[in-house]
């Protein structure tokens, strides 16, 4: 049985997570941690990592980005492996968790969803193909209306695996409004969409001489994320120190 602490285990996804691992024969939850005690959960409950005494064998982080800085530091105290999921981290914050995964395992991706992981492991290998051949590449993303930023991050890691594919040779463009001017050969337009309650969609659209070929991924809910960081949790327990991603997830799965 794989023991997990949850960091940030009140908010949405600390909850989806619990209620998932709840249901998982594998895995279960050891301690909470959130600066918020607005919920009840069956397991013991800590305000802080440093007030955490109970042991674990991974952290699953969704939490935000200020509470990270005290996560890493008690992670490579207590050599704990640690799957960060918080976005939103700045330079200095990604900087520490490169010397943290020095120390511990440290697991990190742009997106959890098993399903987009695996789509940026067969976009490499159509751009690849399909980039020589003339076809042109577009990415089109569509989030709820409350959404803020745009385009959305996961939009911009299957622009980037793609764009690692073909030597980083191809620009971003996100607005031809200005342009009179037929489209250039190396770049990608990356649109987005906000309405409704969609939770996420990205379609990845690669347009040649008279054929179009389209990848496209729909989250219907949270709980593909928290999916994701619990098959990252198991793998990532008594995992070397080192920083790992979601594409290591898969291959160990292959």
């Amino acid at each position: 049985m794989k023991r997990v602490i949850m960091h940030g285990c009140n908010g949405k996804m600390g909850q989806v997570i619990s209620n998932l691992i709840a249901e998982d024969p594998e895995v279960e939850i050891v301690a909470g941690v959130d600066v918020w005690d607005g919920k009840q959960n069956p397991y013991p409950y800590f305000k802080t990592m440093k007030e955490c005494n109970v042991e674990a064998d991974c952290v699953i982080d969704f939490s935000a980005a200020p509470a990270v800085d005290d996560l890493l530091e008690y992670c490579v105290e207590n050599e704990l492996p640690c799957v960060l999921c918080t976005t939103g981290l700045s330079e200095e914050q990604l900087k520490k968790v490169s010397e943290a995964s020095t120390k511990t395992a440290i697991l990190k991706s742009a997106n959890m969803s098993m399903g987009i992981n695996l789509l940026l492991k067969l976009l490499r290998e159509a751009a690849g193909v399909l980039a020589p051949a003339g076809f042109d590449i577009e990415i089109v993303e569509k989030h709820h209306n409350l959404k803020k930023d745009a385009p959305s991050g996961t939009a911009l890691a299957l622009a980037d695996a793609i764009n690692d594919e073909l030597d980083h040779k191809y620009d971003y463009v996100f607005d031809r409004s200005t342009r009179r001017e037929s489209r250039p050969k190396e770049e990608i337009g990356i649109s987005a969409v906000r309405g409704g309650t969609i939770v996420g969609d990205h379609d990845v659209i690669f347009a040649g001489a008279d054929e179009v070929i389209t990848f496209s991924h729909t989250a219907y809910s949270k709980a593909i994320f928290g999916k994701g960081a619990v098959c990252a949790a198991k793998f990532l327990c008594g995992k070397p120190a080192g920083l790992y991603d979601m594409s290591d997830v898969i291959d160990a799965q292959v």
